[in-house]
Order: structure tokens, then C-alpha cells, then sequence
């Protein structure tokens, strides 16, 4: 007997040129297959799933779906698709600017929360039913949301966001659900927590499941087929033993030697700061309403030093770096120094940024306007999420050089919404470089990265550590990803 395919593609070609692979596409999805989409950054992942869902419309061939037992056999209903962008709105929202989620005065009666958020999606996803019912609450459970139903979308880390979109994807009973890079922003719990539930859900329940993702070591135990996407190339379904056999080891070093040694030989500015104590935090608390995220914390960091700062989703990482950084308005009534300085001593919050450089999801996420890459990267010369000052030709040029750096040559006229998130983000850090700080703040900059790409960044970091006087915080949950120059380390605990 001849397996159902759910989904069939035989050389498909899409119709705009601008979004063709660089071969046409075959590709067949079989009842009972879980499939890994792999490939490096800029591979052309994105552009081959755009084709599994209809997103990009083929030339001659249609794609043929068979999506039984389910009764539609439109590829709307039964395919979800969600990536994780570090939104906390629709993917159309325009209204977000950086320091919205730490703003208390943007909350009014519209704002919604956790609960009302998957409550209006289980009403209009289906009948209520004890079944559907059941699973909803099992899901929360099984994601520890309870706690988070009464909390404003706004105010959700990028951990707990991923988890909410994971919940309103799964209610909605879909026949396949791909998903791109799910694992991203997760601490190690509810990685294990989410790998466990699909892997229960591949057996229980009609779906397959299709999972982009940029290294072999995110391929779930529960994965039976690979398909390597590389150079806009999809190539042949394969089994993953197979493709584990195939993987070449990432080299130990990938930054240049001439790119280490542009690195190091960097001059010195001016007007760096010449302070002992870059940050210097006493009896810490900030709380939002009723709920505490940060209570009786005390944190001094030297110029120097470089800091692993972790944490569980929720433990408040992002929000003590959103006070370092300025941008969280509870600040001025915390006892914190920066460079020296205390906060709220006439220093204003462009004072501090000029010394920082930063890096994170809600940075990423503020960048939902298509101009230019190097564009991206000048405005960190400027301290914006935009660019409203034009760089003159040598600030052009140190811009040029770390997208270089970086592995981005010849992108720089590219727009930025045409990059793949992996692209996306290496410009967003060459933005953190490029400006040369003392002060440099990564918050989970390795998302979305291939192998490859993560060792590049972590040899870059490691080089530009090596100079005096350069101070690195990084966030990270996986102790793998910090690169070998941290020498300190704080671990937030999350309050209940």
C-alpha cells in the first residue's frame, strides 16, 4: 500500500523571479514522516517553506496536498507556519518602539494579556469541548503558564512569547505545523518541556511536524527525515542518521587572521570613559504591579571583565539590562552607577548609550522597516533604531568593515527585511561592533546562527576582549555559547 502523501512538490519554480531557489523544487512529505529543514544562514530555508505553504505562488505545478482525515484541503487550514521574530504583537505591528515593554504607562484596558490572548484563540479555533478543553489546560501546564495568564503580552520575555505562540499554533488541531527555529530564546527546561510535547503529539495526534533549523544539534530524537537546505538548493529527502553522516565538523576558528589582527589594532577614541566601575547596582527591585521581577539584587562589574549573565525565561535578564542600557524608565529611582556615574545625576540617557554596545531580541524586533543593511549598521554610530543622520564617507567605511568582518560582504545595499533572520542578526551585531564601546551587552546574540556563524562571533568577541579596557555581558542559556574570554558570572532566579 502506497503511503499518503501529504504534501507533494515536483519541480515547482516560483512565479517572481526575486524569490526563485536556484533549481526547481521536488519534495514530498509522506503520513507519518517528521521532517528537519537544515541548512546556513542565507541558504534559502525560508524561501523553500514560503513554497511548502503557498506563500509563494509556483509556476505549472501547484503543489498537491492530501490532508486527510481533516475535511478541508486548503493549505490555510492545515498548515500552521509560525516563526520566532521576538514579536510581542502581530506581525504587522508598526506601533512598537524599543522601550515600550518597560514603559508602566502603556498599559491601558486594550492591552492584553496571556489569558485573554489564547482565550480568544480557542474560540475562534474550534467548538468547545471537553477534549479540546483538556489539551488547552494540558498545555499550560506542561509550559508552567499559569502564572503568566493574568500578565500583559507586553511584559513577556522573549522566552515566554515563544511559548504563548506555541499554544495558540497547537489549539488550532493542525494537520502540519512547521515550525522555524522553535527552540531559540528557551531555557534548557522548556526546551526538554517543548521537545517532549512534540514528540508526544507526532504520535498521538494526525500532524506532522516540519522543524527550520540552523544547527544538526537542534534535530529532535523524534526526527525521521532531513532535508539540507544550502546555496538556494533544496536537496534529497534523507534519514537522519544519513545526514549526521554527512556533517562536516565546524572548524575550531573561523575569524580570519587578518580580521582578528583589524580587531585588535583599532584605535582608541577620545572620549571613552576611563571608569573603574562600569556598573555598580545596590538593593535592586523592580516590580510591575503586584508581580516582582527583580528583588534585593546587588551587582558591581569592573572595566575589564567579562560577565555569563543566565537565568531561566522570566528571571528578569532583559530588564536588568534595560536598566544598564537606559531604556527602562525605573531606573531613576534604583541605586545604579554607570561609569562611575549615578544614574539620575544629570547624565542624560544618551550620556550612556554612546559607551554601550547592545544587542537583543527586542532590538531586533524594532527594526520592522526595509532599508538598507549598512544602514542598520550606521545607526549604531548614532545610538538609533533608524538612521536620521547621515554617516559621512570614513564612518561608511568602519561600517563596510565589520559587515565584513562578520561574514557579510557584498550585503550592504541588500534590505534588511530580504535577509534571513540569521543575516538579519549579524548586521544587528556588527550595529553593537561598530562603534567600538567599552561597554559591550549581548543578549542572546547567537539566535538563529549556523555552527558556523557561531563560532565566527565567538571568535570575535573573543578578539575584541582581548583589548583593554573592553567590558562584555552576555546572555545566554546555554553554556556552549559563551565564548572562552568570560571570566564572572551571575545566574538570575525567577520570582514566583
Amino acid at each position: 500500500m502506497t503511503a499518503q502523501r501529504i504534501i507533494h512538490i515536483k519541480k515547482a519554480i516560483v512565479r517572481k523571479p526575486d524569490w526563485r531557489m536556484a533549481q526547481p523544487v521536488d519534495f514530498t512529505l509522506y503520513a507519518g514522516e517528521h521532517v528537519a529543514v537544515v541548512g546556513p544562514n542565507g541558504g534559502g530555508k525560508s524561501m523553500f517553506v514560503d513554497i511548502i505553504t503557498g506563500s509563494h505562488p509556483v509556476l505549472m505545478h501547484d503543489p498537491d496536498y492530501d490532508f486527510s482525515p481533516k475535511n478541508s484541503r486548503l493549505a490555510c487550514d492545515n498548515i500552521r507556519h509560525i516563526t520566532f521574530r521576538d514579536m510581542y504583537g502581530g506581525d504587522s505591528d508598526r506601533t512598537y518602539y524599543l522601550q515600550q515593554r518597560w514603559n508602566q504607562a502603556e498599559i491601558d484596558d486594550n492591552t492584553p494579556t496571556v489569558g485573554s490572548v489564547v482565550e480568544h484563540e480557542y474560540s475562534i479555533s474550534g467548538a468547545d469541548t471537553s477534549e479540546r478543553r483538556a489539551f488547552v489546560e494540558h498545555l499550560y501546564d506542561l509550559f508552567a503558564m499559569r502564572p503568566l495568564l493574568d500578565k500583559y503580552i507586553i511584559y513577556l520575555s522573549s522566552g515566554e512569547m515563544r511559548k504563548l505562540r506555541l499554544i495558540r499554533a497547537l489549539m488550532t488541531d493542525p494537520r502540519v505545523l512547521i515550525m522555524d527555529n522553535p527552540f531559540i530564546g528557551l531555557d534548557a527546561s522548556t526546551r526538554r518541556q517543548l521537545t517532549d510535547l512534540l514528540e508526544v503529539l507526532s504520535h498521538e495526534r494526525d500532524l506532522q511536524i516540519m522543524l527550520v533549523v540552523s544547527k544538526a544539534s537542534d534535530i529532535p530524537a523524534f526526527i525521521s527525515h532531513v532535508v539540507e537546505v544550502r546555496d538556494m538548493i533544496v536537496g534529497p529527502k534523507m534519514t537522519v542518521d544519513d545526514y549526521r553522516a554527512s556533517v562536516c565538523p565546524t572548524p575550531a576558528r573561523v575569524l580570519s587572521g587578518e580580521d582578528e589582527q583589524a580587531i585588535i589594532n583599532l584605535p582608541y577614541k577620545n572620549d571613552d570613559y576611563k571608569a573603574d566601575r562600569v556598573i555598580d547596582i545596590h538593593d535592586l527591585c523592580i516590580r510591575y504591579g503586584e508581580r516582582t521581577i527583580l528583588e534585593g539584587l546587588d551587582w558591581t562589574v569592573l572595566s575589564g571583565e567579562h560577565w555569563a549573565l543566565s537565568g531561566r525565561n522570566g528571571s528578569g535578564k532583559s530588564t536588568l539590562l534595560s536598566l544598564v542600557c537606559a531604556d527602562n524608565p525605573q531606573g531613576y529611582a534604583c541605586d545604579i552607577t554607570l561609569f562611575d556615574r549615578r544614574r539620575g545625576s544629570g547624565e542624560s540617557i544618551w550620556d550612556i548609550k554612546k559607551h554601550i554596545g547592545y544587542v537583543s531580541p527586542e532590538l531586533h524586533r524594532s527594526y520592522h522597516r526595509d532599508i538598507e543593511a549598512i544602514k542598520i549598521v550606521a545607526s549604531g554610530l548614532k545610538d538609533s533604531v533608524g538612521l536620521y543622520v547621515r554617516p559621512d564617507s570614513n564612518e561608511y567605511a568602519v561600517c563596510r568593515q565589520w559587515m565584513n568582518i562578520f561574514g557579510l560582504r557584498g550585503l550592504d545595499n541588500t534590505s534588511f527585511l530580504r535577509l534571513s533572520s540569521g543575516e538579519q542578526r549579524l548586521v544587528l551585531l556588527a550595529r553593537a561592533f561598530v562603534k567600538d564601546p567599552e561597554l559591550l551587552i549581548l543578549d542572546e546574540p547567537l539566535h538563529g546562527l549556523d555552527d558556523r556563524n557561531q563560532r565566527l562571533v565567538k571568535d570575535i568577541i573573543n578578539t575584541f576582549c582581548r583589548r583593554p579596557g573592553k567590558t562584555l555581558i552576555m546572555v545566554s542559556h546555554y553554556q556552549e555559547e559563551f565564548p572562552e574570554c568570560i571570566n564572572k558570572s551571575i545566574v538570575l532566579t525567577k520570582h514566583v
